[in-house]
């Protein structure tokens, strides 16, 4: 992977900075191109024809330039039709074969490509930028048009040109309620995220963008015995793809199913031993270790441990920086230390990302599930007064088991799992389950107003296959802005290449048009790829339940965080600073005690947003904060 920047006037000091701030996610060369009506700049990671690929690079006749940031997988074949076609290549790099192909087929070229992508075609007569992002966004691209028309593969790269720092408040709502920012705009007001799946084009001072691909829930009457055929038949396809590289590749592997297939299937390719990388914690209930190394033993991998303490919480400022935007997800920190290891080793891993999305693998599936079966069939009247307290009653370790809003979210999580079951749509369901806060909680956290962040789910939750409905709202927006951000922030911060083999294009098609029963049977989540994986891999693999990778920041705001918390959103800095509630943040301090994960997450969520605001919006030293 790469890093890319650029925007439409000449400045060559200017273009440097920008590179330089990208140097992280290219430290192998850089390289730029200028003239007086664009600047282009290039860091590169070196994964594909190390001797040849610098960037930027030409077509023929030199009317056209490219930066690329990505991985195309199937160039080789698109190198051959347009070598057919008459086309002359200087390189074996994957970006000639994307400014060969665009000159063929213009945008269509985007439809032609099967990988990982963020890439800026200029075109010198025509005096037009061109921009694609890859279909499920697993590459990340910014661009603002304010004054100037500026892009950039991370956010802090844009900002070198001096434009206003404004917290983006509808933003600020969204990530209050998903943790992230699953929209296209940014916590920064007017830069924006180019939407996965879409393309932009810059003239005369203006742009456009368009919808290249989507994403279609049309179940086919295919078998069981056919789907698993088909599903072994792109895994493995899209194992090999990922296999191509000219430098050290390896694997992230946890104790689960998807690791545990990507493992298996890069197995039959590989001579040597797979290197393997996994990450737990020193405090044995929460870590996979053990179960990552049934798998690593199983393939008798080149294996390895990161240990996370919680002393590695003070990394918080500079993971913060790299992701640009606030993202509570604290699993940032085990994610930033593995790729740090890694890179030791190997330049490219290959992870299992992306696997619950498209074959139903987290626990608000089931939930959802429940209540499209059973809880939306009783009238509201009927819930309140018989169902919910019949469940109330129930032992804790009851409910934790079947709702997960027992005991380790406490009081607070027996109000959430209230709203759930007098949910009145499926939507709302959906919302009182995975909200950090919800629209209650944000009246209450946030000095002023709310904005409502309804819109966004509500085109998802339209008719009545509430598991489609739920996959295809996660896939389209908390898959690329929390989880691929994650992976490709964290692994990009030490110059190391993340690929999601669960995200080929065509296998997330595939696994959108079969049955909603061959991925979640009864609650058994991710059925058909047990079933599909199951001579494969070590049947305690196949038959483990999902568990969700839990960061213990609970006991963290027991320990080294509760001075950093007590600093960080100090009341009298909150007060001044006029976004947040001070009495509210007082509420969830003592209420760790009571419901220590609810408010856990909810203070994660503001430590973290605090932290950015600090660095992006008050310019703090990233130094200072690191002392807190």
């Amino acid at each position: 992977m790469c890093g890319i920047c650029g925007f439409n006037f000449e400045d060559k000091a200017l273009i440097k900075k920008m590179m330089d701030l990208l140097q992280h996610r290219g430290p192998d060369e850089e390289g730029s191109f200028t003239d007086k009506n664009i600047s282009l700049g290039h860091r590169r990671l070196s994964i594909i024809d190390l001797s040849t690929g610098q960037q930027p690079i030409f077509n023929e006749d030199n009317s056209k330039v490219i930066i690329f940031n990505g991985e195309i997988y199937n160039y080789k074949e698109l190198k051959e039709e347009l070598e057919e076609l008459g086309h002359k290549f200087k390189t074996n790099s994957d970006t000639e074969t994307i400014i060969h192909g665009y000159e063929e087929w213009g945008p269509n070229v985007c439809n032609r490509l099967n990988g990982c992508f963020a890439f800026a075609i200029y075109d010198l007569t025509e005096k037009t930028i061109f921009l694609a992002r890859d279909r499920l966004g697993i590459k990340p691209l910014y661009y603002t048009n304010e004054k100037n028309f500026i892009f950039a593969s991370e956010i802090k790269s844009i900002l070198v040109h001096g434009m206003p720092r404004l917290v983006n408040q509808t933003a600020l709502s969204n990530f209050l309620t998903f943790r992230c920012n699953p929209t296209t705009e940014t916590m920064f007001k007017n830069i924006h995220s180019l939407e996965p799946a879409h393309y932009l084009i810059f003239k005369n001072g203006k742009f456009t963008t368009t919808k290249y691909w989507d994403l279609v829930f049309d179940q086919s009457k295919i078998s069981m015995r056919l789907a698993k055929k088909k599903l072994l038949d792109h895994l493995k396809q899209s194992i090999k793809y990922r296999l191509m590289s000219d430098v050290p590749l390896g694997a992230y592997i946890s104790g689960g199913i998807d690791s545990a297939t990507v493992t298996a299937l890069m197995n039959e390719h590989m001579q040597e031993p797979i290197k393997t990388f996994s990450v737990g914690f020193s405090d044995k209930e929460y870590s996979e270790l053990p179960a990552a190394k049934v798998i690593a033993d199983h393939f008798k991998t080149d294996h390895q441990e990161i240990i996370v303490d919680p002393d590695t919480s003070s990394l918080l400022p500079k993971i913060v920086w790299h992701n640009d935007e606030p993202m509570s997800d604290p699993t940032c920190i085990p994610t930033y230390l593995l790729s740090e290891e890694t890179k030791k080793k190997c330049t490219v891993v290959l992870t299992g990302e992306g696997a619950d999305e498209t074959l139903a693998g987290y626990f608000q599936y089931k939930m959802m599930k429940t209540y499209q079966s059973f809880i939306k069939r009783f009238p509201y009247s009927f819930r309140q007064s018989v169902i919910f307290p019949a469940i109330n009653q129930a032992p804790d370790e009851i409910k934790q088991k079947f709702f997960k809003y027992g005991s380790d979210l406490g009081e607070q999580g027996k109000i959430r799992l209230n709203k759930y079951l007098l949910s009145p749509n499926p939507e709302k369901a959906y919302l009182s389950m995975v909200s950090i806060f919800d629209d209650d909680e944000k009246k209450e956290v946030l000095s002023k107003p709310s904005v409502d962040i309804e819109p966004s789910t509500k085109k998802f939750f339209k008719d009545n296959n509430v598991l489609n409905n739920t996959l295809h709202y996660e896939t389209k927006t908390t898959l690329p802005a929390n989880l691929l951000m994650k992976v490709d922030k964290m692994t990009m911060a030490h110059g190391v290449e993340a690929r999601v083999p669960f995200l080929d294009h065509e296998l997330v098609e595939f696994c959108s048009y079969i049955s909603p029963k061959f991925k979640m049977n009864k609650f058994t989540e991710k059925y058909i790829l047990r079933k599909t994986m199951k001579p494969f891999i070590p049947s305690t693999v196949v038959k483990r339940k999902k568990q969700r990778f839990f960061v213990p920041i609970n006991k963290w705001f027991e320990g080294q965080l509760k001075d950093v918390t007590q600093q960080v959103l100090d009341e009298k800095h909150i007060t001044k600073q006029g976004i947040f509630n001070p009495q509210y943040i007082e509420k969830a301090i003592s209420g760790l005690k009571t419901s220590p994960l609810f408010y856990a997450r909810q203070l994660w969520s503001l430590l973290n947003f605090q932290l950015w605001h600090k660095q992006f919006i008050e310019n703090t030293d990233l130094k200072v904060l690191s002392k807190l």
